[in-house]
């Protein structure tokens, strides 16, 4: 699984696997996913990010597991 941030598109990437991409679906306003062959989910885009939350700090992002 991959994370990548890019602060000049104000994007956010999740990869969770290497598999090829065979289609992407903007299924609400900025939020794209991209899947397949087996039509799983396979990455999760997230556009204009600066716009979701006034209190987003790029530079810090926080990883827990339960």
């Amino acid at each position: 699984m991959k994370l990548q941030v890019d602060k000049d598109a104000d994007a956010l990437y999740l990869r969770l696997d290497d598999s090829n991409i065979v289609e992407s679906v903007e299924v609400s306003p900025g939020v794209v996913l991209d899947y397949n062959e087996s039509n799983e989910v396979v990455g999760v885009e997230l556009l204009q990010l600066s716009k979701r939350s006034a209190n987003l700090n790029l530079s810090a992002l926080e990883f827990e597991t339960a």
